[in-house]
């Protein structure tokens, strides 16, 4: 398959508390790609169907994040940042990073975010079946999906080293 964008899309997801937003925010800078945050992105441009009471979160409207990102996708150059990843396009991407983090530093993480109840159990139970990597390899080329650890920083920097390499090799392949 040829590469018909000059630099390329990737996606960063993970159970909430792996550390996607660090991680593709220091990918951002290391390459200047562009970092779009799906969930502020959400909630910037309402693209939502209300509150989620139990969950305490948007009810995320996906065909409405997929209209809002498609030309930017297109366009390339971004590092997508969201806890699922079955709902975009899969010619959107070249990259798949899934995060993983032990449970019990993943609990740590989540109760300081004030998560609690279904919600903390909830995400704590997606980590330990790896609900996240299955979704990716079933939605994307298995060819494409990474599985990477993210435990501490000294991780954050390997897996941000090891990416900012990736997408000099693809640029260079262009």
């Amino acid at each position: 398959m040829a590469q018909k964008r000059e630099k390329p899309n990737i996606l960063i997801t993970g159970t909430p508390g792996t550390g996607k937003t660090t991680t593709a925010s220091a990918l951002a800078e290391a390459t200047s790609l562009r970092h779009i945050n799906v969930g502020d992105l959400v909630k910037e441009k309402n693209l939502h169907d209300g509150w989620d009471e139990e969950f305490d979160c948007y009810v995320i409207n996906e065909d409405l994040v997929c209209d809002e990102l498609e030309d930017l996708m297109e366009e390339g150059g971004n590092i997508v940042d969201h806890h699922g990843c079955d709902f975009f396009p899969e010619r959107w991407f070249d990259r798949i990073v899934v995060l993983q983090t032990d449970n019990s530093v993943l609990y740590d993480r989540l109760t300081k975010r004030g998560y609690t109840g279904k919600k903390l159990s909830n995400n704590i139970e997606c980590e330990i079946f790896q609900v996240l990597l299955e979704e990716a390899k079933d939605s994307y080329r298995e060819d494409i999906v990474v599985a990477l650890r993210s435990d501490c920083i000294d991780d954050i920097h390997r897996n941000v080293s090891t990416l900012t390499d990736w997408v000099r090799s693809w640029s260079s392949l262009s």
